[in-house]
């Protein structure tokens, strides 16, 4: 019998969760912990990190685990490595549920850079207000430019001091819409915006609105990643499971 640890944090790991539990099939989700209140899921859920790769093969051992899935962030780059190096010394069978990477289209202004340093270096220039879409772990870099006034989109209240000078935050969940992002644009009169190439339908209303509004933006493109099996759908998930 199977049983399946399915890594998640993306819209593609709650659709895979739902369409798991439907058929029955034995699975485990996990968590990385990045957010306070992380969605349910119809599964048996895990939260928090797995001390890497020695720590993922205990977990699999303990748990029997026979398929991972990996639907983590694409910038998950680390633990998309993990995975790989944990299922080949166990020999558990692994895929990547990946989506496909966003492209720029006709009106889009984007400056494409292979790192958030590089993106810190492409924000010199004069004061700007610049919404930051790239989550919490790499703020502080941005301090590097301490010029601009920065808005962040958040799910969770702020706890702690954000590490910017000038900084507001909006708290709010995806998936979003054109019309939400176009008011968030505009009411914090952005600039210019850093996002990460993360794809899907679920953060992509921010490029339209932002082609909308002739905005410029600075795209973070995603990491290399080894060479492994990946699965575009839930029923190509599904076939490679069953």
């Amino acid at each position: 019998m199977i049983k399946i640890l399915i890594l998640g944090g993306t819209s593609e790991a709650s659709a895979l969760a739902s369409a798991v539990a439907k058929r029955g099939i034995p699975a485990i989700f996990s968590y990385a912990g990045r957010v306070n209140t992380p969605k349910p899921q119809p599964l048996p859920t895990r939260i928090g990190g797995f001390g890497g790769v020695n720590g993922l093969v205990t977990f699999l051992a303990q748990e029997r685990i026979t398929h991972i899935v990996d639907a983590t962030h694409p910038f998950a780059a680390q633990m998309s490595s993990n995975v790989l190096a944990a299922a080949a010394q166990c020999g558990v069978k692994a895929t990547a549920f990946t989506r496909p990477a966003w492209q720029p289209v006709t009106g889009d202004q984007w400056q494409s850079v292979a790192s958030i340093d590089e993106a810190v270096n492409a924000l010199a220039g004069p004061p700007q207000r610049v919404l930051l879409a790239i989550g919490r772990m790499h703020l502080s870099a941005f301090a590097a430019q301490p010029q601009h006034h920065y808005v962040l989109r958040l799910v969770d209240p702020p706890t702690s001091p954000l590490p910017l000078p000038d900084v507001s935050s909006v708290i709010d969940r995806g998936p979003f819409t054109l019309e939400g992002d176009l008011a968030l644009l505009e009411n914090q009169r952005v600039q210019r915006i850093v996002c990460k190439n993360a794809g899907g339908e679920g953060a992509s209303s921010k490029l339209t609105a932002a082609r909308r509004l002739g905005l410029p933006i600075v795209m973070i493109e995603r990491p290399h990643l080894p060479s492994r099996i990946e699965a575009h759908t839930v029923d190509e998930v599904i076939n490679w499971l069953t």
